[in-house]
């Protein structure tokens, strides 16, 4: 019986491995924005972040600008966290080296993209949802395929 680490090749594993590194760094990014937000606007979630001197005022949770940056932070979990457990079992299939390099880079100029458009530099649609889209159908893309593989 072979070893599945015999299927990985090592351009593809590297590729998954740098835009990964990529992504969890605007994901981190992703929390100095909201905190930007929050201290720009000053608008706190909790009591004990609003300045002393401010008596009287409450926690609020409904700023346009700050929601908005959390919904994009929202959808970046639900999004590249999935890519980041399927993006590395599909490289034990010994994808095709130029599908799978360029599945990973795609989902990840995708996901900043998404980010860009959302919440630093808001653009209509429809630049959010191709850019949601594209990411989400390739990282669908290497779970049919991963599925398949193993079945």
């Amino acid at each position: 019986m072979t070893s599945l680490l015999q299927n990985v090749n090592e351009d593809v594993f590297r590729t998954y491995v740098f835009w990964t590194a990529v992504l969890v760094v605007k994901m981190l990014a992703m929390s100095m924005l909201t905190g930007r937000q929050r201290f720009r606007k000053k608008v706190f979630a909790n009591p004990e972040d609003i300045q002393p001197s401010k008596k009287g005022a409450q926690p609020k949770f409904d700023d346009p600008d700050v929601e908005r940056v959390r919904r994009a932070h929202r959808n970046d979990m639900e999004n590249i966290l999935p890519f980041f457990a399927i993006g590395l079992l599909y490289t034990l299939t010994n994808p095709e080296p130029f599908i799978a390099i360029n599945l990973f880079r795609a989902v990840a100029i995708a996901r900043i993209v998404h980010t860009i458009v959302y919440a630093v530099v808001v653009i209509p649609q429809p630049a959010r949802g191709l850019s949601w889209a594209i990411a989400y159908f390739a990282t669908a893309y290497m779970a049919v395929k991963t599925a398949l593989f193993f079945i």
